[in-house]
């Protein structure tokens, strides 16, 4: 039994480590490959007449945002007669009564906005957006979710990329509005800013697969329809589609340059939902699409990186494994001393600690520009490993039931119209009630690992104490918050 818990540990940890060594090399390729493709607003403008664009605005029960939606939507800048808006409405509450005063109130201001309201969420997102894609106008469609705010002349950033009949999509990156008002909107945009500067310009850079995003980014219509349209079978449709469009032969094209802000969840159970949903929609993506990535005819290279694209959720599984065996592999190696030299050469392992420290340090200095980013970061790194040992559960149990095929609804993330540090959330009718079996768990196993903590300690045997000590902190965190429900 202790040969057969070392082989499973030691594998998941030699996973972890091939995971991190393509995620180093698309730290590399970040910082030293040129970007493919010049700043949009850097190429020659084109003389004719400017395309048709419509402007799909998904939405459910959004309340507390849609208005201030609607109104900076209505301040983009193109011309009126080649521009559309549509209010894809899929609302069971009072945000339907809002939206159909506010584009009323549009429409008198001679702006093109149409409401359409489903009475069934077939398909959920992916499904508004088919629905209004079969009557839209526009030759391109821009997509914005809920809480996105891009500037007025985004049309003119973007547009012009589309210099290519073959270039299907264009990805701007995500702004946080919010990005200081909590503990918890640092750590997700410290996570977020990695997927939008290494991940997302690395693989650009090199020609790679892309995702887009789902929102704060321009499709053109045709290559929605060459990919087979939106389809609602996984819980990222927009994942499923960019590899779609790309087996296809579109293109897609990222622009780090132009930053679209959107307001990051505040409420723990909306990041969790948001969470369990990216990550059990990447695991579906990669049993819907890797058949069809293998049997491709691109390069080896952006085969194989697309294929740790979409296991990217799937790391959890390892992470999990990892933490669920330290404790027996700490007792194994005092008392199995046959295993000495094996525990020695498990020292290479520690090359993923600093790996990814290279990896989210090159991002969270590339954007942070803060005085005194030196002495931050390593304080921002260990409280967000901290706060994704707490949430290994909850994603590990969204990447199992994708393997498993179990089926879950699509969670959107509620946004609460959060800026500022006096704005309040928790009178929020979104916010979701009661108490989780998963908290619950969280709970028990931050009691566990305080045991692990305590027990090494009387064994005298220290190899795993700091990580059990992350792992106490970790899942007492969650689940403390998922009692109280408050935010620090």
């Amino acid at each position: 039994m202790s040969l057969i818990i070392l082989i499973i540990y030691f594998f998941s940890l030699s996973c972890i480590l091939i995971f991190s060594l393509f995620q180093l090399q698309l730290a590399f390729i970040y910082l030293w490959s040129k970007k493919q493709e010049k700043s949009c607003a850097e190429k020659p403008e084109k003389k004719g007449d400017v395309p048709f664009v419509t402007i799909q605005l998904p939405i459910y029960n959004e309340l507390y945002v849609v208005e201030r939606l609607l109104d900076n939507i209505a301040r983009i800048i193109y011309p009126r007669d080649k521009l559309e808006i549509q209010v894809l409405d899929d609302s069971t509450d009072e945000t339907t009564e809002i939206l159909k005063r506010k584009v009323d109130e549009l429409k008198c201001q001679n702006i093109n906005i149409l409401y359409i309201h489903r009475t069934e969420r077939t398909g959920a997102k992916a499904g508004a957006l088919k629905n209004g894609l079969a009557t839209s106008k526009g030759e391109f469609i821009a997509l914005f979710d809920a809480d996105f705010l891009p500037d007025p002349d985004f049309l003119q950033k973007t547009i012009p990329c589309f210099d290519n009949d073959r270039i299907g999509a264009v990805q701007t990156r995500w702004g946080h509005l919010n990005r200081n008002y909590s503990l918890f909107t640092r750590l997700q945009a410290f996570a977020l800013d990695v997927h939008f500067t290494i991940e997302q310009g690395g693989r650009n850079r090199k020609g790679y697969f892309i995702n887009f995003n789902g929102t704060a980014g321009i499709w053109r219509k045709t290559a929605i329809y060459d990919a087979g349209n939106w389809q609602g079978d996984t819980l990222t449709e927009d994942f499923d589609l960019s590899y779609r469009a790309q087996l296809k032969g579109w293109k897609l094209i990222y622009l780090e340059e132009v930053v679209t802000p959107a307001e990051l969840p505040v409420a723990l159970s909306a990041i969790k939902a948001q969470q369990f949903r990216w990550m059990k929609g990447g695991a579906q993506n990669f049993l819907k699409n890797h058949r069809k990535v293998l049997s491709a005819s691109i390069s080896f290279m952006t085969k194989i990186n697309a294929i740790f694209h979409l296991l990217n959720s799937s790391v959890f599984l390892f992470t999990f494994l990892i933490v669920m065996l330290s404790f027996p592999v700490l007792l194994i190696q005092k008392n199995h001393t046959e295993y000495n030299a094996l525990f020695s050469a498990s020292s290479v392992f520690v090359l993923t600690t600093f790996i990814l420290l290279l990896y989210y340090g090159v991002a969270f200095f590339k954007v942070s520009r803060q005085k005194g980013s030196w002495l931050l970061y390593p304080i921002y790194y260990i409280l967000f490993l901290i706060f994704m040992l707490g949430l290994s559960l909850s994603n590990v149990i969204a990447v199992t039931e994708a393997f498993l095929g179990i089926k879950s609804s699509f969670l959107r993330t509620p946004k609460f119209n959060i800026r500022l540090k006096k704005d309040s959330w928790k009178q929020n009718k979104y916010l979701a009630g009661g108490v989780s079996y998963i908290s619950i768990f969280e709970g028990l196993l931050s009691l566990f690992f305080l045991g692990c903590i305590v027990s090494s300690i009387y064994m005298k045997q220290y190899g795993f104490l700091y990580f059990h000590a992350m792992l106490f902190l970790g899942f007492g965190f969650i689940s403390l918050y998922s009692f109280k429900k408050i935010v620090s």
